[in-house]
């Protein structure tokens, strides 16, 4: 299109600058005076339809160099781990379930979906892992599943943590030594030796958050 509109430029131009040639001196004057207006006003056309062939090309070239045609809002799964994310540090306390007190390890868990997604869920471990829930393999964990643990598979559930991906979770923990809401690794020793069970919360077909809110809501009943 921008090739046919310079033809079309420069076609005026030459019909003007032949005309010219039959009109006499007062006449040939003020054609003269009208031949380079025209003139300048098709070489400002043609820059223009220049600059718009670039522009064109560069948003061609910003579409193809970029993934913005492929972002997504964040998920629910996402927006739990930076809530919890913003915790780290918290002092831990047994029985405590705010950022004010400290938190134990369930009371972590239950305060971040209940400040996120505004869900309650069991308070203890126990309850945690008879929760109405699918059981996830080890190797199929996504973000935001809830991992709970037992000593070295030694008796009941005592611990639960919320995955993040990359072989890592975030909780609270009582060690002594670094206590608190921090990230660990799920393969190191003994993580990888208490490990009991996954279970999702948050339903990956469910894409809204509305559809979220009522699949944790039947979880929890």
């Amino acid at each position: 299109m921008s090739k046919l509109i310079k033809s079309i430029a420069c076609g005026v131009s030459c019909l003007v600058l032949a005309s010219c040639a039959n009109l006499n001196t007062e006449q040939r004057d003020t054609a003269s005076v009208k031949r380079d207006t025209i003139e300048l006003n098709s070489r400002a056309l043609v820059a223009v339809l220049e600059r718009f062939d670039e522009a064109q090309q560069a948003a061609v070239e910003l579409q193809e160099n970029t993934s913005l045609t492929e972002y997504k809002l964040p998920g629910l799964n996402e927006s739990l781990l930076d809530r919890s994310k913003t915790l780290l540090g918290t002092p831990y306390r047994y029985g405590g379930s705010s950022r004010a007190t400290g938190f134990d390890c369930s009371g972590f868990v239950g305060y971040v979906y209940k400040q996120e997604l505004g869900i309650e869920l069991p308070r203890n471990t126990q309850g945690l892992l008879k929760m109405d829930a699918p059981v996830i393999a080890r190797a199929d964990l996504e973000p935001g599943d809830l991992i709970l643990f037992n000593d070295r598979g030694r008796g009941r559930v005592s611990h639960v943590g919320i995955y993040m991906g990359d072989d890592k979770f975030i909780h609270s923990s009582s060690s002594r030594k670094g206590g608190g809401v921090r990230i660990d690794k799920l393969s190191s020793r003994y993580w990888n030796a208490s490990y009991l069970q996954a279970k999702r919360v948050l339903n990956e077909e469910a894409q809204e958050p509305e559809e979220q809110v009522q699949w944790l809501s039947k979880i929890i009943e």
